[in-house]
């Protein structure tokens, strides 16, 4: 049996002849990203294998996506590449990418009254002090002398990509601290249909809930020793994420939400134990799950109605959650519906192939003045790929300069449209030509086409949501953009290229992580519970994919 060893995490692995070096890694326990879900596609699981073993490796297909150069250094894709003897591999260290993520965890709030659903009492019997631990009305727990002051709680926003966590003192409502890591499912599967049908087998939803509650114990007992509490003293988190997130995290088989009629098999607005979860808090400690909408419009957007009030909004307001998936929520006179768009990874940074996420050395902003380019750098650190922010800046920018037709083609600089510094970093990359921000960072022709199905994905939503009321984008009198991914955009790059309508100029603002906010206040306030459940069951569901006009109307929103 081939020996498998990972040089940099300093691991090794038996494994059967003919299995992938992706499979390899998993068994280990090495995290080797695998976006597109081990298609071949995306070219972000690559790594090297020693030279005295490149021998020990037969590749699946040839791909394009692994330039010449590291090809011939001995990079392949892990995923296409089967192990026919012992082997040496040196994988990428995610942990600078990953620690200087910029994950946001703010987000609009608004006053209300403190009603926490966890409170503790005092009781002396026999001259023996005890604290009782109430949620609710009843009594779930005692603990011994008087831990009374010592109440708090976590809100966690389970993005499909991210994790945010606030962790609250519940009787004084003060935010002690915050932390936020990689959703670290992400080496498993990028986007929710590839997590579905990941978690669909036992094994792989074994996996991911494995993974995800570990990460959620190492962010917890972060928190509380930069602040000196006990995790004993947690009794109640939050879990605020779209509805294949909460039965990920909750070890729940999320298989129905990819077939039809698409059913989940959590609806929310329940308490679970802690510990049937295995994460380190309180012995009675309890996991809330917010209303789930439907099976692509979670708990992570009913948070986002609470703390935005849409129930309550003055005219058309248009709530939208722009990331892997493209959640909107359109109120208007009194009714609200809701529906959910599969934007994909693109945003990402994923299926780009200078993509990254928004980490250090990520283009983050692109502009073009007097055709001279600029741009800025998390960190301002060498630019080594480009995020979702500063993929949307510059294909707006080059929309702009010419440089990018209406059809999303480039437009050859032999054509008279541009010149000077624009037409010098036009060049060609494997055959074909690319636009270069750095010497080593560009944008292809497959990018942009990733670009403009993530954006048709948004704008086919919010044209056909719209119609579900007959408004037209006119009738909107504000729109609220949700989320960490969102907050970093720019209201011109979002109008230039055709993700909002134009007629949306000068009524957008960015209202940042409600996900996270919205369970932080489902954690102060035990009222919002009951109100957004019945809130929640008076929201119309549309589904894109059934409107008799979705394929026109995509097609139509694929230009810029």
């Amino acid at each position: 049996m081939p020996r498998v060893v990972f040089v940099r995490e300093k691991k090794s692995v038996q494994i059967t002849e003919g299995v992938t070096i992706l499979e390899a890694a998993r068994q280990a326990g090495v995290i080797i990203e695998s976006p597109c879900n081990a298609a071949g596609s995306c070219g972000k699981c690559r790594v090297k294998i020693r030279p005295q073993h490149r021998g020990h490796v037969t590749t699946l297909v040839t791909t394009h996506v692994i330039p010449e150069g590291e090809q011939k250094e001995g990079c392949v894709l892990a995923c296409q590449s089967i192990i026919t003897g012992d082997i040496e591999v040196e994988t990428k260290d995610y942990a600078d990418e990953n620690n200087s993520m910029r994950i946001l965890v703010q987000g609009r709030s608004f006053e209300y009254d403190r009603r926490p659903y966890i409170r503790k009492k005092l009781k002396t019997e026999h001259g023996i002090t005890g604290t009782e631990v109430y949620a609710g009305e009843a009594v779930i727990g005692t603990e011994k002398g008087d831990t009374s002051k010592a109440v708090y709680a976590i809100a966690l926003d389970i993005g499909t990509t991210t994790l945010a966590a606030a962790l609250i003192d519940v009787q004084s409502g003060e935010q002690m601290d915050v932390a936020s890591e990689l959703n670290p499912q992400t080496a498993y599967a990028q986007d929710v249909l590839s997590r579905i049908h990941f978690a669909s087998k036992d094994e792989g939803l074994q996996t991911l809930f494995t993974v995800f509650i570990d990460c959620l114990n190492k962010m917890i007992e972060t928190m509380t020793s930069r602040v000196k509490i006990s995790r004993a003293h947690i009794y109640e988190i939050v879990f605020s994420g779209n509805t294949a997130m909460l039965h990920l995290a909750t070890k729940t088989n999320p298989h129905p939400l990819g077939q039809y009629p698409y059913t989940p098999a959590i609806s929310g607005n329940m308490y679970i134990p802690a510990r049937e979860l295995g994460i380190a808090v309180s012995p009675f400690g309890l996991v809330y799950l917010p209303p789930v909408i439907s099976a692509y419009v979670g708990a992570d957007i009913s948070s986002g109605i609470l703390v935005s009030r849409l129930d309550r909004a003055e005219g058309r307001v248009l709530f939208i959650d722009i990331g892997t998936n493209g959640e909107m929520v359109l109120a208007a006179g009194g009714k609200i519906a809701a529906s959910s768009t599969a934007a994909g990874p693109a945003f990402e940074g994923m299926n780009i192939s200078c993509g990254m996420r928004a980490g250090r050395g990520a283009v983050d902003s692109f502009s073009i003045h007097g055709g001279e380019v600029s741009f800025t750098v998390i960190d301002g650190a060498e630019a080594s790929g480009i995020c979702g922010s500063g993929l949307l800046d510059i294909a707006a920018e080059l929309t702009a300069a010419g440089v990018i037709a209406a059809n999303g083609r480039f437009v050859q600089p032999e054509n008279g449209a541009y010149a000077g510094e624009l037409k010098g970093r036009m060049r060609d990359k494997d055959g074909k030509k690319a636009f270069f921000i750095t010497r080593d960072v560009f944008l292809a022709q497959k990018d942009i086409r990733q670009i403009q199905l993530a954006k048709s994905a948004i704008r086919t939503g919010i044209e056909l949501l719209l119609a579900h009321f007959n408004l037209s984008p006119r009738d909107i009198t504000a729109v609220e953009i949700a989320g960490s991914f969102g907050y970093h955009l720019k209201e011109q790059s979002l109008l230039a290229i055709g993700l909002l309508p134009e007629e949306f100029a000068g009524r957008i603002y960015f209202s940042g992580n409600t996900s996270l906010s919205g369970a932080v206040a489902f954690l102060l306030n035990s009222g919002f519970t009951d109100s957004m459940q019945n809130l929640v069951k008076r929201i119309d569901t549309v589904e894109l994919a059934k409107h008799e006009n979705f394929d026109r109307v995509f097609v139509k929103h694929m230009a810029f």
